[in-house]
C-alpha cells in the first residue's frame, strides 16, 4: 500500500510541475489573407501579424510553403511574451489563375504547427478600367 501511495504522490507532483512550466503561445491577427482579384505582375507580398500570448519566449523554427511560388520570411529573433512578430509571404503574381496556398509555421508554441492560407485570383489583365 505504501508503494502505491508513493507512486500516486510522484505522479501528482509530476503533473503539478508540468502544469507550472511556462510555454509560448502564438496568436495570429488573421490566418487567411485574401488577395482578391489582382493584376498579373502586381505586388504579391502580404504580412501575417502575430502576438506571443504565452509566458515564455516564442521561437519560430521554420516556415514552409506548399509550393515554390510562395516565399516566406519571418521574425528570426525570439519573440518575448506580449510582443509581436510577423511572417511575410511573397506570391509570384506572374502566374495567372487562382491562388490557394498554405504556409505552415513551426515553433516552440503550445500549438507547434500553425497553417496559414492565402487565396485570390491573378488576372491576365487588370480588372480596373
Amino acid at each position: 500500500m505504501k508503494k502505491l501511495m508513493m507512486l500516486f504522490v510522484v505522479a501528482l507532483t509530476s503533473v503539478a510541475v508540468h502544469a507550472q512550466q511556462k510555454v509560448a503561445k502564438i496568436e495570429f491577427k488573421e490566418t487567411t489573407i485574401d488577395y482578391g482579384d489582382i493584376a498579373k505582375g502586381s505586388n504579391g507580398e502580404r504580412t501575417f501579424e502575430f502576438t506571443n500570448t504565452g509566458a515564455a519566449p516564442l521561437i519560430i523554427t521554420d516556415v514552409k510553403s506548399s509550393c515554390g511560388c510562395t516565399v516566406p520570411s519571418w521574425t528570426k529573433d525570439p519573440v518575448a511574451p506580449g510582443k509581436k512578430g510577423e511572417i511575410k509571404v511573397k506570391y509570384n503574381t506572374n502566374i495567372v489563375g487562382p491562388i490557394r496556398k498554405t504556409i505552415i509555421v513551426m515553433s516552440n508554441a503550445d500549438t507547434p504547427n500553425v497553417p496559414l492560407k492565402i487565396k485570390g485570383t491573378v488576372e491576365a489583365q487588370s480588372s480596373k478600367k
